[in-house]
């Protein structure tokens, strides 16, 4: 996993509770990287669920719940790190559309390494999309609060329900999403 999300993820611990609960995760978990991040470095997916796991022990915030608000956090940075995707774009249903095609090849570019997880869409209508998730790793929430930032970002008004599914070591979620009218 790249650096930039673990980077991101104590940002937004440091700046959500603050920098000594930001230490007191990092020194409660035994990580490989010992915590030290850079933003091109490549991680192993575990070290961010421990660190989130013991994010949780020590807010009582559930995993879940504080996943899904990294997610949002992601993409509110990921609007700014990279405007040039969102640019032109006129609403999430539209953006969402372009993860897969768009923009995971110019991430790819950047990070030939990077094992990113795929997303097939497909649209009911104007106002209905199911987002298909695939990964072999355990980060659908994330996923979830990638969509609700993308959705906050353009100020669409999104509901948004989940089936989630294992087949094999591949991490399965579809995402219904309806925009309010």
């Amino acid at each position: 996993m790249k650096g930039i999300v673990f980077s991101e993820f104590i940002e937004m611990v440091e700046e959500t509770f603050s920098p000594e609960v930001a230490d007191r995760i990092i020194e409660a978990s035994e990580l490989a990287s010992g915590g030290a991040y850079t933003s091109v470095g490549t991680y192993d997916h575990a070290e961010i669920l421990e660190l989130v796991t013991h994010l949780s022990e020590e807010s009582g915030v559930p995993v879940s719940d504080l996943v899904k608000a990294f997610g949002t956090h992601l993409a509110n940075r990921f609007t700014k790190l990279y405007p040039g995707f969102f640019e032109g774009v006129s609403g999430a249903f539209e953006f969402l559309e372009t993860i897969e095609g768009h923009v995971h090849v110019e991430v790819l570019k950047l990070y030939p390494d990077a094992e990113l997880p795929s997303f097939e869409t497909r649209r009911g209508s104007d106002n209905e999309m199911d987002m298909v998730y695939r990964s072999r790793r355990p980060f659908a929430d994330l996923a979830e609060g990638l969509i609700a930032g993308c959705a906050e970002h353009f100020g669409d008004d999104i509901s948004v329900s989940r089936i989630d599914s294992l087949e094999g070591n591949m991490h399965t979620s579809t995402f219904h999403l309806v925009k309010a009218a």
